[in-house]
């Protein structure tokens, strides 16, 4: 599934990794929306960019994969992130509210 990035999400991307110039934009929002999607198999849905803490935690992570991916190095992401994975899927778990 392919998730829509808002221009706000795409410009905390590039500040944080200083990226300053636009011509990457299309490959950067296709690489955010499928590290989105990632993260919300492993963890849970969230709101990227949400005020909430898990959703603040959760966009950390699109950022680092989508870092990784567009740095040609995918493949070490989910190791150096497991606990940080496995962590998050934890607490946003805790946060679905059960109706009796």
């Amino acid at each position: 599934m392919i998730y829509l990035v808002t221009d706000e999400l795409l410009k905390e991307f590039k500040g944080r990794y200083n990226f300053f110039h636009d011509g990457k934009d299309g490959d950067f929002k296709k690489l955010l929306s499928y590290s989105i999607a990632y993260v919300k198999s492993k963890c849970g849905d969230f709101e990227p960019g949400g005020k909430k803490e898990t959703d603040k935690l959760a966009t950390e992570l699109v950022f680092e994969r989508t870092r990784y991916a567009y740095n040609d190095a995918l493949e070490y992401f989910e190791d150096n992130f497991l606990s940080e994975i496995f962590s998050l899927g934890i607490e946003m778990a805790g946060d679905i509210d059960v109706e009796e």
